[in-house]
């Protein structure tokens, strides 16, 4: 993210309203969206990044679209964020399909090592 950008959020309930607010903030003005992530209470973030004024429509997009779809628990838009802020959120929060990507590259390495395994064995 450079230094001149903006970041946005809509929190929600629910991943198939998250979906749904992620879609909404991406067709609603030129931003892209980083990440989608969970809290233990049942809350689920997205996260955009773009120049403010295009973060604000898509925030404005995603709160409405999350709020026909189930609650819209808050939003919020950061212009300029602290440089540490963007290590906060490549390092410490992570996206809800983070975990079903690193689950499905064991799962695909996992038959590869049992042929090596039976291979030594004969």
């Amino acid at each position: 993210m450079s230094m001149d950008g903006s970041i946005g959020f809509v929190e929600v309930v629910g991943l198939v309203a998250a979906i749904e607010v992620a879609d909404a903030m991406a067709k609603a003005a030129r931003v892209s969206v980083k990440t989608i992530t969970t809290d233990a209470a049942g809350g689920v973030t997205v996260i955009c990044e773009g120049d403010l004024a295009a973060v604000g429509a898509a925030v404005d997009a995603g709160k409405a679209a999350g709020s026909r779809l189930g609650e819209c628990v808050g939003t919020n838009v950061i212009g300029r964020p602290d440089e540490s802020l963007e290590a906060l959120l490549t390092d410490k929060i992570g996206s809800v399909f983070a975990e079903e990507k690193a689950a499905a590259a064991i799962a695909a390495a996992k038959p590869a090592k049992e042929l090596a395994s039976k291979a030594v064995k004969k």
